[in-house]
């Protein structure tokens, strides 16, 4: 749970950097990908990834500029990546508004009472889940993987480092 504001404006900022170098990896055709007929497809993830940001945090009386939670995938994988930025940087542009006794305040998320402070947690950690599960999709694409955390596999070689053994 972030405590201060900007911890969390810190924490985001390196989460949505990372968020938009996965996205920007995208193409059109692998936005169909999926793991089965009934699993979400790459396009999907990603897209839900951009409008949960406005959903949750609209929870919380603030109003993030971005697509509805109901709107849907586009065909586009620069009109997910454009969408993102705009609503991950409107997530930050709002929080700036809140003081830090502010992350204390709960608010109706999902019929139960969260601090804000868990709230924005919750963003963080929803965002790193499915970025994970994207990951998969994109090799399954065929597509290269970012790394977020540290190198992925095809960025070993930036480093003059062989890529870990499989």
């Amino acid at each position: 749970m972030f405590r201060r504001v900007a911890d969390f404006q810190e924490t985001w900022r390196q989460e949505r950097e990372g968020t938009l170098k996965l996205l920007g990896a995208l193409d059109d055709p692998s936005l169909s990908q999926s793991a089965g007929a009934d699993h979400r497809t790459l396009g999907r993830l990603a897209w839900h990834l951009t409008t949960t940001l406005s959903e949750m945090m609209d929870r919380t009386g603030l109003k993030v500029a971005g697509p509805a939670h109901d709107s849907p995938v586009p065909a586009a994988a620069a009109t997910i990546v454009s969408a993102y930025d705009d609503a991950s940087r409107s997530v930050a542009d709002q929080v700036s508004a809140w003081t830090d006794a502010m992350l204390e305040v709960e608010d109706d998320m999902y019929g139960e009472r969260w601090p804000r402070g868990r709230t924005l947690q919750a963003l963080v950690s929803h965002q790193a889940h499915h970025r994970g599960q994207m990951t998969v999709l994109m090799r399954l694409a065929g597509r290269n993987v970012t790394g977020v955390y540290g190198p992925s596999r095809e960025e070993w070689a930036a480093y003059g480092m062989p890529a870990p053994s499989v």
